[in-house]
């Protein structure tokens, strides 16, 4: 399977002592469940898109430090190609700014969420047992990082998940276009690191409560055997 990764920031080498960057997380997250696993990248942040949405059989859109609602070209062009994407039949999965501009291009709404930052290993109570959802799982807990949330979902969309901190936690559009607002890719490590560089912004209270929480198993291997089943539809 040929993946394309539409990627909205770099985090290579942004915190000292952690290794790799989405390309390297998401390949760990997915190698595991996808059989000859081929990932074609794509810095959609600085303007660089695939020609066609049949260029890869399936798609992948990454977080970022950006918003959906700045104002710059490329999250146009970005959302426009997604919107492509749902035309061809292509699966796509957006993880946390891709989730967030999932909803974003296909009419929904997104802000800055009342309740503050989401962050650290947050439950999220799954509201539907879909095929793909495998080892099935009543509530998940991954890691989250995000000021911005889905506001309000795009037409034709199901709500899959939600917890008291985020209203829409995971929803998909249609049959083959899936957003989730925590981050199964995340290491530990690059978790905490970005806790702490955040700390100020998140505040205090709430960065030291988040860097606790990572102390807890997450379900991040769970969530990737998901995002494997549902590629492959």
């Amino acid at each position: 399977m040929r993946v394309g990764l539409l990627e909205c920031d770099d985090v290579v080498g942004r915190f000292p002592g952690v290794p790799g960057g989405y390309r390297e997380m998401f390949a760990d997250l997915l190698s595991p469940h996808l059989e000859n696993l081929q990932f074609a990248y794509y810095r959609a942040f600085e303007g660089s898109l695939p020609q066609a949405p049949t260029d890869c059989d399936a798609w992948l859109c990454s977080g970022s430090q950006y918003s959906t609602y700045d104002a710059r070209e490329w999250i146009g062009g970005l959302a426009g190609f997604i919107r492509g994407i749902a035309q061809s039949g292509r699966p796509f999965v957006g993880i946390c700014f891709g989730h967030q501009m999932l909803a974003h291009a296909m009419g929904g709404e997104v802000a800055k969420a009342r309740q503050g930052w989401g962050a650290g290993v947050l439950p999220v109570e799954m509201l539907r047992q879909e095929p793909w959802m495998k080892p099935p799982r009543r509530e998940i807990r991954i890691q989250h990082m995000h000021q911005d949330q889905v506001q309000k979902l795009p037409p034709d969309s199901v709500l899959l998940g939600r917890s008291p901190h985020c209203e829409v936690g995971m929803f998909r559009v249609g049959e083959r276009m899936l957003g989730i607002e925590g981050h199964p890719e995340f290491t530990t490590a690059f978790g905490e690191a970005l806790i702490r560089s955040r700390r100020e912004k998140i505040g205090a209270p709430r960065a030291q409560e988040a860097l606790e929480s990572l102390a807890r198993p997450a379900d991040g291997p769970v969530l990737g055997r998901w995002i494997a089943r549902y590629l492959r539809s």
